[in-house]
């Protein structure tokens, strides 16, 4: 059985329980991460001849495991497991799992280590055939621990990760897609980290292609190199130093190499960059021809670095702190001269709070070398306000991603969004590139109007702003205002408690929603046939690329509502509960509809891809019907024994010495009866308390019914999951679970438009509702009735 995505991370993830308290995260990711390594390694290659990875007998996972519980495990591990293979493989600066600072001394550390391979010895955590063709589920959660690691580091301690949704942009505006690459073509990134940037640039060649990447951290270097080998890129090369003071890729004559694609994410503002670096006699000629940057920031080293390192048509990403875009004296000189040169093709604003290891703004500067002499504009992009709050940080969105992404590649200008911004523009603003000089993304004010506080109806200015809405419905304005008695206002033609009834019943309105239904239904029927054709090793990411590319360009088609709206329900079902599915199903077959997993406690269980309710609902519904009606009696029981102990409750509560710590019980009822049956004066207590029996009774009984009736259900359930036909799971689980969940999510997109509309007319009507004169004149009626009351009561107000 294929493990769930998620069930894979949560397992993974509780290994690092078992190491925090003696280390913060920024330490005991290299701990988990290559105990990782080593379980995949030794699962896809150990014993497995001219692999491109060697496990050297008596190093593998397996051997990891025989030293569970063994006094000297961490030195063992040490010396029999890790330090074979880093020697075999070339891997430097392994953590030491013999550390007691770190592990704790003795028993503590023992157990800890033991603890922990034996997470990783879960049968389910199968990595030998973890890979639905050109889908790598184990670098996948080794991206899911490298987010959470530098989310638990804190500030500082999470430079060694870029997000994946930040390399996810650069990797697609860089520009590898639009040429045809080789495995000549070259791919850098001087300040790797753990070589994620490098890994989605790579993901998006055409071809396989050749990477480098150099990283002066040198745990974290290790990290890159294991990452690579995780992502089947097993020839990229990692190298170890600070690349400003230490280049490590020099061509035959001691320059630096150039290459195709860089990106890069250098540590912001970097204040000890010059360390070791001559830069007035640079041998390596970055800073000629455009200045040296300032002692103690290095952004603009990095970026001439980057500059140097490019080949004549090379193309780069470099994320940089938003400052370098307006920061004068020497980098001001540096970026007047790099927009000269024509260089710098475009500019991304993101939102702050993006990256773990600062909480400023940064921005992405696109390098383009290719007609650079030709460059008259920079096209900038102003996405500050495109994100999702995650925890304490900002985070894109899968509709940030794409918009990004389709704007600057297509080049699209769009209000408040983007612009190709001239470079005389820019020389006029003294070659200052801060984005909101030339991108005013401030939502417009929504200001009061006087002359419509002072003499009542709605300004038509306020109208007009929502003409997004009358392009869809052009009479629908007309509908719900009419011109005023003076110019530039309008009245409404009906009350505010009507507009939302006259909005959603308006015909063009209804027509409008039924174009979005129309649209839904067209990709539904032209995807159901590439959903319900899955097959085994078929590729789930390459699915959802083709459904979801195919329901933004249908929603394009349509006015007022966002397309990218759409897309983000798609892409967040996706990530939440089919991408699951689909991995099971590329895996396991349409068989795995068919599994049933137990639950937490004893007799719980639910369906592995489709639940019990949506089985019910298709082939169950009377019995569920009949169990409804039994839950509704019951309740009627339950009702009336409340209204009773209500009724006779209070001072003299009848039911008093039949209550308990568990409430009125039928043992206390009947103790308590048998005192009083015989006594005259508690008869009409008696009939009370029979009829409360009575109301027991029934409720037991309805309890008893609808157990019964849960019990018979259940085995039907279980005996239907094990009959179920091929057909039949298809049509549970992609058009019962997919497309009802996405068809209601549009629904609630179109609802939320209706509502925003209704709002914003409903906020208007009440703004101006009551004119100035007619507040004051009651007012005045309000004081004198209160100056009337006053003088009757004896009070003088004059």
């Amino acid at each position: 059985m294929a493990i769930k995505k998620s069930e894979l991370y949560s397992t993974l993830w509780k290994s690092c329980n078992e190491l925090r308290g003696g280390m913060d995260a920024s330490q005991y990711k290299d701990y988990v991460l290559v105990l990782l390594f080593i379980k995949y390694i030794s699962d896809k290659y150990a014993g497995v001849p001219f692999a491109p990875i060697a496990v050297p007998e008596g190093s593998s996972f397996k051997d990891m495991i025989a030293l569970k519980g063994k006094p000297t495990i961490g030195d063992d591990i040490n010396k029999k497991i890790i330090g074979p293979i880093a020697e075999a493989n070339k891997l430097s600066e392994m953590p030491d799992f013999n550390n007691a600072e770190k592990l704790g001394g003795g028993k503590d550390m023992v157990a800890k280590l033991t603890n922990l391979i034996a997470i990783f010895e879960n049968p389910a955590l199968d990595f030998s055939k973890n890979k639905a063709e050109g889908d790598d589920i184990i670098g996948d959660a080794y991206e899911y621990l490298m987010r959470n690691f530098a989310t638990e580091s804190g500030k500082s301690k999470g430079q060694f990760y870029t997000p994946a949704e930040v390399s996810r942009v650069m990797a697609n505006i860089v520009g590898i897609k639009d040429v045809k690459t080789t495995p000549q073509t070259t791919v850098y990134d001087p300040t790797c980290g753990s070589g994620s940037l490098l890994l989605k640039v790579a993901d998006e060649a055409e071809t396989t292609v050749s990477i480098y990447g150099q990283e002066m951290d040198n745990a974290t270097a290790g990290l890159s190199r294991m990452n690579m080998i995780l992502h089947n890129n097993p020839t990229a090369i990692i190298e170890r130093e600070n690349t400003l003071s230490t280049p490590r890729f020099l061509d035959e004559h001691n320059r630096l190499r150039m290459f195709d694609f860089i990106v890069a994410n250098p540590p912001f503002s970097f204040k000890s960059w010059s360390n070791g670096v001559d830069a007035t006699n640079d041998t390596y000629g970055r800073f000629q021809g455009y200045g040296i940057p300032p002692n103690k920031n290095g952004d603009y080293a990095f970026l001439l670095h980057i500059v140097r390192s490019l080949k004549s048509k090379g193309k780069g990403t470099v994320i940089l702190p938003h400052g370098v875009l307006f920061r004068g004296n020497a980098e001001a000189g540096i970026r007047t001269n790099l927009i000269r040169k024509g260089y710098i093709k475009g500019i991304i604003g993101l939102p702050a709070n993006l990256f773990y290891g600062t909480g400023i703004p940064a921005c992405i500067i696109v390098l383009d070398k290719e007609n650079a002499g030709n460059r008259k504009g920079i096209f900038m992009i102003n996405a500050s306000k495109a994100h999702m709050k995650d925890g304490n940080k900002n985070r894109l969105r899968e509709q940030d991603i794409h918009k990004i992404v389709d704007v600057f590649n297509k080049q699209i200008e769009l209000e408040k969004y983007s612009r190709m911004v001239p470079v005389t523009e820019i020389e006029t603003n003294e070659f200052n590139l801060n984005i909101p000089r030339y991108i005013d993304s401030q939502e417009a004010e929504d200001i009061q109007d006087i002359e419509a506080h002072l003499k009542g109806d709605i300004p038509n200015a306020d109208i007009d702003d929502l003409h997004s809405y009358w392009d869809v419905s052009p009479t629908l304005r007309k509908t719900l205002f009419k011109a005023a008695g003076r110019t530039k206002y309008s009245q409404l033609t009906i009350t505010p408690d009507e507009i939302k009834t006259t909005i959603f019943s308006h015909p063009e309105f209804v027509d409008y929603g039924r174009k979005v239904n129309i649209v839904f239904s067209e990709w539904k029927s032209k995807n159901l046939p590439k959903l319900k054709g899955i097959k085994l090793n078929d590729k789930p990411k390459k699915l959802i690329h083709e459904i979801s590319e195919d329901l933004l360009q249908g929603f394009s088609k349509l006015k007022l509502i966002d397309k990218y709206d759409i897309y983000q329900h798609l892409l967040a079902y996706w990530f939440g509960t089919m991408q699951d599915d689909v991995y099971a199903l590329v895996i396991d077959g349409w068989d795995a509809g068919k599994e049933i997993e137990k639950g937490a406690k004893k007799n719980e269980w639910e369906g592995r891809l489709i639940s019990k309710e949506l089985i019910i609902a298709r082939y169950f519904a009377k019995e569920k019907e009949a169990i409804e009606k039994l839950e509704t009696e019951r309740d009627d029981y339950i009702r009336q024994m409340e209204e009773m102990e209500e009724e006779h409750g209070g001072e003299e509560d009848v039911f008093a010495e039949c209550r308990g710590a568990k409430g009125i019980t039928k043992t206390n009822l009947n103790a308590y009866v048998k005192k009083i049956k015989k006594d005259p004066e508690f008869k009409d207590e008696l009939k009370i308390f029979n009829e409360y029996f009575g109301l027991i009774d029934k409720e037991a009984g309805a309890k008893k019914q609808i157990k019964e009736a849960e019990k018979t259900l259940g085995e039907k359930l279980k005996s239907k999951y094990k009959a179920l036909n091929e057909d039949e799971i298809k049509g549970l689980l992609v058009d019962d679970k997919w497309m009802a969940t996405l068809e209601k999510d549009v629904k609630t997109e179109m609802d939320r438009i209706s509502q925003r509309l209704t709002g914003r007319i409903k906020e208007l009507a009440e703004r101006y509702e009551t004119p100035l004169p007619d507040l004051s004149k009651e007012v005045d009626g309000l004081e004198k009735k209160v100056h009337e009351h006053l003088e009757k009561m004896g009070f003088s107000w004059k």
